[in-house]
């Protein structure tokens, strides 16, 4: 019984260390971007994430003790809530639709910097927002950072979808090799809705694709509307490790 409670304790305080290690590893890897990218007069483009969380409090402390004037755009009611929380200079891109830079999160980042991201369901934004982008960072946790998309990530592509047209789109994912699964809620019944009235379609696959193809297939589907896949979007990619230094990974010059 003693030694039960003992394992527990200890088990215990190495998932809080853990925890702490991956909070502290996103809040190096914010810290560095924004340091390193943002500008005064910069428009800025503010991703999606439990790291561009930290991204914004930098952010916010930056524009307060230097004076930059910083625009910002969202890629989802998120990012548009924390920058109204942290007193940010709100903007779209109805009104904004050249940005300097762009900073997001990723769900996985392989060494040629292709991504996978929507793991949070705003893929479709994030995306119109990169594209928008004369450059896009990438922060994340050391766990991030894999040689090949789905050597961490096991979730599959998230794909986001039409909802009339779910069931034909994961016959044609079948015919791709990938194995689709429609994403359903934790708080509610049936499945996951996007902020663009969507669903989202988790695409797994077991072996890695020419990602370039596969994306240029996917987009040509009918009923897709957007997938996780970002190919050629990322310059840069901060990852914060364990012992709290920041690793960068730069586009591969051609």
């Amino acid at each position: 019984m003693i030694i039960s409670r003992t394992l527990t304790r200890t088990s215990t305080l190495l998932l809080r260390t853990m925890a702490s290690n991956v909070e502290q590893a996103k809040d190096a890897a914010a810290e560095r971007a924004v340091r390193d990218h943002v500008y005064d007069g910069c428009r800025l483009g503010v991703g999606s994430g439990s790291t561009v969380v930290y991204a914004v409090k930098h952010l916010s402390v930056l524009v307060k003790k230097a004076g930059f004037k910083v625009t910002c755009v969202p890629t989802s009611f998120q990012a548009r809530q924390l920058i109204i929380e942290n007193g940010l200079h709100l903007s779209d891109l109805s009104q904004t639709p050249e940005l300097d830079v762009v900073i997001d999160g990723a769900d996985e980042c392989d060494t040629s910097l292709n991504l996978i991201k929507g793991g949070g369901g705003c893929q479709l934004q994030e995306k119109i927002v990169a594209a928008c982008g004369k450059k896009m960072v990438v922060i994340a946790d050391y766990r991030k950072k894999s040689k090949e998309l789905g050597d961490q990530w096991k979730k599959g592509i998230p794909i986001e979808v039409v909802p009339m047209a779910y069931v034909p789109v994961m016959n044609k994912l079948r015919s791709y090799g990938l194995e689709p699964v429609l994403r359903m809620a934790q708080n509610k019944a049936g499945p996951v809705v996007t902020d663009n009235s969507n669903f989202v379609i988790d695409a797994k696959f077991t072996e890695p694709h020419n990602w370039d193809v596969l994306e240029t297939k996917l987009s040509r589907t009918p009923g897709i509307v957007e997938t996780g896949l970002f190919v050629g979007y990322a310059s840069v990619a901060y990852f914060g490790m364990e012992n709290g230094s920041v690793s960068e990974l730069h586009k591969p010059v051609l």
